[in-house]
């Protein structure tokens, strides 16, 4: 079992792209469930939304408490949420931003981290600043528990057509080639 939790605000698509992912490994032959965690129902408030994928049936729909993996969507969203909230020893963390890794506060738990200016990009094609496919892109080459073919058949699948799907497969594209992915090695106190 490999779990997720993204972690953004209303609006910029966190619970899409767990769905799309979800889709992008059920493409793989795995199994996968996405489940969307709303608070406040407003747009910019935080949201957290869940992904598991497995080899196995899924039978567990609860929240995720201890993921492998985050994707934090927005860049500040660290500043007001513990997003490291239980996360596994070693685990990765797939972060838009704009700063390097020497800036980051990062708990020991954090293994692989994958960087990326998505905002910046997401302006670029967008002229909005929707990260959510971007990060996917990002978080494929990050963890590479997905491929980024698979990726782009659950966009194909998904509702957008015409510019807006050509937009999103550039932005899987960027996110995946502009992601700067760090492997972190801690040693044990003496």
């Amino acid at each position: 079992m490999y779990e997720v939790r993204f972690h953004g605000r209303g609006g910029q698509g966190s619970v899409m792209a767990s769905g799309m992912l979800a889709a992008a490994m059920v493409e793989e032959g795995k199994y996968a469930v996405s489940i969307p965690s709303f608070g406040f129902e407003r747009r910019g408030a935080p949201v957290v939304s869940f992904l598991r994928m497995s080899d196995r049936e899924i039978r567990q729909l609860t929240n995720i408490y201890q993921p492998d993996c985050i994707v934090c969507v927005d860049p500040a969203l660290t500043k007001s949420v513990d997003i490291f909230a239980g996360m596994k020893a070693h685990g990765a963390l797939v972060q838009a931003t704009h700063q390097p890794l020497a800036e980051l506060a990062l708990p020991d738990c954090v293994g692989t981290v994958g960087l990326l200016d998505a905002v910046k990009i997401a302006l670029e094609i967008f002229k909005r600043p929707i990260t959510n496919t971007l990060m996917l892109g990002a978080f494929a080459k990050t963890t590479g528990v997905v491929s980024l073919d698979s990726l782009k058949r659950s966009l194909e699948d998904s509702d957008f057509r015409d510019a807006g799907l050509a937009q999103n497969m550039m932005a899987l594209e960027r996110g995946y080639a502009e992601v700067v992915v760090h492997r972190i090695e801690r040693r044990a106190a003496a």
